[in-house]
């Protein structure tokens, strides 16, 4: 039988690596690269089985992971951050909660889909985001 002889400075090493690598795999931080291929300008959500339509000035593409919670101070977890497809789910403590897809087509043209919890009340939305022109 072989005994292994314990190694406290190599555990304490391995327990501070985990230490600083948990918090930031917990946040899953994602670059979102994708939402800065989108064009900035003036785009248009066009709500499915709807009339209702939305002009949004969008800067930023990460403008679109809140379309139902617009204040600024929510918790994001990013679950999918690829080239074409981006899902992050969000906290705005107080206010509710979502995920939302966002899958590009173009630099001007995006499918989006968000539902969660907003005021205590479900929402789900389900739309085309298409650039329309300039601010």
């Amino acid at each position: 039988m072989r005994m292994v002889k314990a190694q406290p400075g190599r555990w304490l090493a391995i327990a501070a690596v985990l230490g600083v690598a948990a918090p930031a795999l917990a946040q899953g931080s994602g670059s979102l690269a994708m939402l800065d291929g989108l064009d900035q300008g003036l785009w248009e959500l066009r709500m499915r089985g709807a009339e209702k339509r939305e002009r949004i000035c969008m800067h930023d593409g990460r403008q679109f992971i809140q379309i139902e919670h617009r204040q600024p101070g929510c918790d994001r977890f990013v679950v999918k951050d690829t080239p074409k497809e981006v899902i992050v789910q969000y906290t705005c403590h107080g206010n509710g909660y979502g995920r939302t897809s966002i899958r590009k087509e173009s630099s001007e043209l995006a499918q989006l889909k968000t539902q969660g919890i907003s005021n205590g009340r479900p929402f789900s939305i389900d739309a085309e985001l298409r650039r329309v022109g300039s601010c």
